[in-house]
């Protein structure tokens, strides 16, 4: 069987990370499996110091090939750089409860709820946007308990990739009442129909009169 010497991950990179020759590794795969997207020895043989500073944009398991489409290289920072063209970066608040219990990470999809507080002891909630991708989250490692193991902690930001009108929508909905997110499945991910569902937009009240905001209409 020929082979070729690919370089893969020799543990796992998460997304964000810094790519340096310490998790790295050539390691020999067969010819006929190969593909375009593999960084081949032959053909790239200094590919580990050329790779040396770049952000991992996507995770990596230890042991899969690396592939260039899964790295980047921007001096502006790493979420100016994965930011998808015309879209835009919102930080909007959130708790571990209104975040499927702080579980939500980079790169899910989630739909973005309204909730508001109507009387004492009612509130009502209503879904604005869909399929919405997660850049990052807001998370920090703590060490609890006797035998101090690392445990996530969900703190108060997560940050969405927006449309221009949908960022003017989710400002508005912050102002009005609280934000919470829904995870959506993986599987969801792969259906174009549910990214074009459009959302329901918020009631607005001025002077007496309620007019409906969506992301497709300036308020």
């Amino acid at each position: 069987m020929e082979l070729e010497d690919v370089l893969v991950a020799a543990k796992d990179i998460g997304i964000g990370k810094n790519v340096d020759p310490d998790n790295l590794v050539w390691k020999s795969w067969p010819k006929a499996g190969l593909s375009d997207t593999y960084i081949q020895r032959s053909a790239e043989p200094d590919a580990v110091s050329g790779l040396k500073g770049m952000l991992v944009r996507s995770p990596i398991l230890a042991g899969e090939p690396i592939r260039k489409s899964k790295l980047l290289r921007s001096d502006r920072g790493f979420l100016s750089a994965v930011l998808s063209e015309g879209m835009r970066a919102v930080a909007v608040r959130v708790n571990a409860a209104s975040t499927a219990g702080g579980f939500i990470l980079p790169e899910d999809r989630v739909d973005i709820l309204l909730v508001r507080q109507k009387e004492a002891n009612e509130a009502s909630a209503e879904t604005i946007l869909t399929d919405v991708r997660v850049l990052a989250i807001d998370q920090s490692v703590q060490q609890t308990g006797d035998d101090k193991q690392a445990s996530i902690v969900a703190q108060n930001t997560a940050t969405l990739e927006l449309t221009p009108d949908q960022t003017e929508l989710v400002a508005q909905a912050q102002q009005i009442g609280s934000i919470s997110l829904a995870l959506r499945p993986l599987a969801e991910a792969q259906q174009p129909a549910a990214r074009q569902r459009k959302p329901t937009g918020i009631a607005v009240v001025k002077f007496g009169v309620v007019s409906r905001v969506t992301a497709q209409q300036a308020p």
